[in-house]
């Protein structure tokens, strides 16, 4: 399993994609959604967690793309 991946305002303006652990945001971009799609894709590859943030720095939600500790039933 890969490194988790959050997608969070970046201090110097923006959006940034970055791996939990990491002190650099791979990606850096304008938009929340372009940020999202992108950390999206890497957690997939990665098989790895991936954290939205809203603009307050805030886990706003999370999706599991890999080792899911508490699946759904069914």
């Amino acid at each position: 399993m890969g490194k988790n991946q959050h997608a969070a305002p970046h201090h110097g303006g923006g959006w940034q994609v970055k791996a939990e652990g990491d002190k650099r945001p791979s990606e850096i971009t304008d938009t929340k959604k372009e940020a999202v799609d992108i950390a999206r894709e890497i957690s997939k590859d990665e098989k790895s967690e991936l954290f939205i943030h809203g603009k307050d720095g805030k886990i706003q939600s999370r999706d599991s793309h890999g080792h899911d500790p508490f699946p759904p039933r069914g």
